[in-house]
């Protein structure tokens, strides 16, 4: 990204509808921007909305309907009203390989996952959730390609993609680039990949890439790879669900960093080329 403007999307996750905007302001754990509610718009459920958020010092704008319509991004569920939830940890990708390295005693800590036109907002959602709970540094979600974290990826996440680590980007070759430019090995996980993921060492700051549901990784993408792997599977299976391969991997980069933070010797590092400095 080179001089692009930021977008609202790299800001805020927007939640629209009547009940998840009220359980939204009633989470005080959530810091809400501010709430959007269409001209004309009436009902107990509004009236609620007003009173929490003007006890919570959270600013209520009027809009068009219409306006709120392209601002929640559905024209058929926004029920007149949205609230701009901000994810504390949500940056640019950008921003984030400018961020102090977490060292090589942290084996895997600075390790990120991009997802590449994932397009299921079950399956980001999920994605998410398990590599928040593994530690993983950052999930790249590009705008271009990838669902917007709307009420379906924040479902399927249970209510974790307000505070996962959310990297982003225009597309995810954009993301890819910067972090390979910032020293980041890039890795793609392809199930026809010789390389076994267990048998490979990978640097602390690795860009794990995983690809579409149908097509896999794409072809701008694949370019920039440095090293594929696959995960190993018997039985006759020859793929996985990405999200099910993205725990796979996640929580493997878990049982490395742990490894390595119990003094536990990880193996010889085969190949450094990528390590950032």
């Amino acid at each position: 990204m080179t001089g692009e403007q930021r977008s609202p999307k790299d800001s805020f996750i927007t939640v629209y509808g009547r009940m998840p905007v009220l359980e939204v302001l009633q989470d005080d754990s959530l810091a809400v921007d501010k709430v959007v509610v269409a001209e004309g718009s009436r009902g107990d459920s509004l009236e609620r909305i007003r009173v929490l958020a003007r006890r919570r010092g959270i600013a209520v704008r009027t809009a068009s309907a219409h306006r709120v319509k392209v601002l929640a991004g559905n024209g058929k569920h926004d029920q007149g009203v949205l609230a701009d939830v901000v994810p504390p940890r949500m940056a640019l990708v950008e921003d984030f390989v400018q961020r102090p390295s977490s060292g090589p005693g942290t084996a895997g800590s600075d390790t990120v996952l991009v997802l590449d036109a994932v397009s299921n907002p079950a399956n980001v959602g999920m994605i998410l959730r398990t590599a928040t709970a593994a530690g993983i540094a950052g999930i790249v979600l590009p705008r271009v390609g990838s669902p917007g974290v709307g009420p379906l990826v924040v479902k399927a996440s249970a209510g974790i993609a307000y505070q996962a680590p959310i990297l982003r980007c225009r597309t995810a070759a954009d993301g890819v680039r910067t972090l390979r430019d910032a020293g980041w090995r890039v890795a793609g996980l392809d199930a026809g990949a010789p390389a076994d993921l267990y048998a490979t060492d990978l640097p602390a700051a690795t860009a794990l890439v995983l690809g579409n549901e149908t097509r896999g990784v794409s072809g701008e993408v694949a370019d920039l790879v440095h090293t594929w792997v696959s995960i190993p599977m018997a039985g006759g299976v020859d793929s996985l669900n990405v999200s099910t391969a993205a725990a796979v991997v996640c929580f493997e980069l878990l049982r490395r960093r742990l490894r390595a933070e119990r003094g536990e010797a990880p193996g010889r590092q085969r190949d450094q080329g990528g390590a950032r400095r």
